[in-house]
């Protein structure tokens, strides 16, 4: 354990919300969830207005609606979201060379290695003035915890929320955890506190007090070692600066079950290729094709498949993730489909593309196949407009959607910098309304998709 809290959590408050609550001036102050807007979604983040009603995030989105029906239910815009990620962990990397980003919205700083800071007093000024680059930079907020451990400055960022800082003093770290409950602690879920408390173990005083040799009796020896650990604050893992992805994948659920075995088929070959482009984004190849396939009756199948070598080609993809899918029976209907790659590298194994070129009669029968669908001319494709994302009219500007319908899209029609504006209603085929890219929150910042 370090002897001075250089250990920086940064975690953004209620990321998505927030940053929907700043897109939108309507917005602000208000409930605000963003998810899956289906019979099926579920919240991906809740405003801190929303959370009063009881609604939290991984709730499904049905629930969610029961609790806080007046809320304003978005879709996703990750694009978006990413970059304004980008822009933050900008600053972070400005701080040290050793940034651990654990998802979009949050990460840990090593700021004695980038030497920022080498006691309390160093740590905290960089704690403030990076909440306050944040929110000129973003215009969002962000809750900082500092200590000489990881766990620990991600307890302290907790306990910061919302928009503050906690500093927590080395030599006062065992006194600050013992009251609190035992879910405090990383990787004790439901089910192990509920198995802790009926051994009368409530608080993380009392995982101490227990033993070593009761909690692995209670939970078994690699649990039970890492638990006792953590109780009496002990945490030595390092901050790792690239955290090495062990595979890359995309999924997609479906509001009503998919029967049709030749659109199941057009979805695996939509998703290989998003998932080539994400893992061609990342520089990275991989010779492990994996298919995931969920039913009608919740059971889900994976089905894999490991190539000669590392491969970033599409066509290599699909053809792989179509041999798999051959393998699954979807009879009754499939929920959610998922491809994936694995076994990543940072170079592709060139005789590959010739197997690639061998399969594109293949693939151009997967387009002939989407043209002939597309081109059905009983079943003309309606616009879509995600509730919450971006648009522009040509006589009233920007403006985002705030529902569509039975042929007409609702806009709200307000930018980051105006006061909340008016409302209007079009038909979804007008040609005077089109998808937009997002505004930056901030005048001049980058944050834009």
């Amino acid at each position: 354990m370090r002897s001075a809290p250089t250990i920086l959590h940064l975690d953004m408050d209620a990321f998505f919300a927030s940053a929907e609550q700043a897109s939108k001036p309507s917005l602000r102050g208000k409930a605000v969830v963003v998810g899956g807007l289906g019979p099926r979604g579920v919240v991906a983040t809740a405003s801190y207005e929303a959370r009063v009603f009881g609604v939290h995030s991984a709730m499904p989105m049905a629930q969610a609606r029961r609790l806080a029906p007046n809320a304003a239910y978005l879709v996703p815009r990750f694009a978006f979201y990413r970059a304004i990620s980008e822009q933050v962990m900008g600053l972070l990397r400005a701080l040290s060379p050793l940034v651990e980003p654990l998802s979009l919205d949050e990460a840990f700083v090593d700021l004695e290695a980038g030497g920022a800071a080498g006691d309390e007093e160093s740590a905290r000024l960089v704690g403030v003035r990076l909440r306050g680059d944040i929110r000129a930079v973003t215009g969002l907020t962000g809750s900082v915890g500092l200590a000489a451990s990881k766990m620990l400055a991600k307890i302290g960022s907790e306990q910061a929320k919302p928009d503050g800082l906690v500093v927590i003093e080395p030599g006062t770290e065992r006194a600050m955890l013992g009251p609190l409950p035992v879910r405090t602690l990383p990787g004790v879920g439901p089910a192990t506190g509920d198995h802790l408390r009926r051994a009368g173990i409530t608080t993380v005083e009392e995982i101490a007090g227990a033993g070593e040799d009761e909690l692995v009796r209670l939970l078994g020896k690699a649990h039970g070692h890492g638990l006792y650990a953590m109780a009496l604050a002990r945490d030595e893992r390092p901050v790792v600066a690239e955290r090495e992805a062990k595979s890359v994948s995309v999924e997609d659920t479906y509001d009503v079950d998919i029967h049709d075995r030749t659109r199941v088929g057009l979805e695996v070959q939509r998703l290989a290729d998003r998932c080539v482009r994400r893992l061609r984004g990342a520089g990275l190849s991989g010779r492990t094709i994996v298919l995931k396939v969920r039913r009608y009756d919740f059971s889900t199948l994976t089905r894999s498949e490991t190539l000669r070598g590392p491969t970033d080609d599409p066509a290599v993809v699909r053809e792989a993730a179509a041999r798999l899918l051959d393998s699954v029976d979807t009879t009754g209907g499939v929920r959610l489909l998922g491809v994936g790659v694995s076994g990543l590298a940072d170079y592709t194994q060139e005789d590959l593309f010739a197997q690639a070129a061998e399969e594109q009669v293949d693939a151009g029968s997967v387009e002939e196949a989407e043209d002939a669908i597309e081109a059905e001319p009983e079943a003309p494709v309606e616009r879509r407009w995600p509730s919450g994302h971006d648009v522009r009219h040509v006589r009233y500007g920007h403006g985002w959607v705030q529902g569509s319908g039975l042929g007409r899209v609702t806009v709200r029609f307000e930018t980051p910098d105006s006061d909340p504006g008016r409302v209007r209603t079009f038909r979804t085929d007008d040609p005077d309304l089109e998808v937009a890219e997002p505004l930056p929150l901030v005048p001049g910042s980058l944050a834009q998709a």
